[in-house]
């Protein structure tokens, strides 16, 4: 991975494909780091966060569902 890829897509190998750059650097300078990060937050929060989206919150939320887990309500 060049330098480039992991400042535009950090944390890309902590989370399912699909998600897109912006969506990536939101959740990076949200401080998550990691799917199961995603359970102390709710949909809402997220979506709140600059370059997050619905599709975004759909990726996630399958990978949570996936882990048996799921966002904070």
């Amino acid at each position: 991975m060049s330098h480039t890829s992991s400042t535009t897509h950090p944390n890309r190998d902590a989370f399912p494909p699909g998600l897109s750059g912006p969506a990536l650097r939101a959740l990076h300078a949200a401080g998550i780091r990691a799917v199961a990060d995603l359970t102390r937050w709710t949909e809402a929060e997220l979506l709140a966060l600059h370059g997050m989206g619905p599709k975004g919150i759909g990726v996630l939320r399958a990978a949570l569902a996936a882990e048996g887990l799921g966002f904070r309500f």
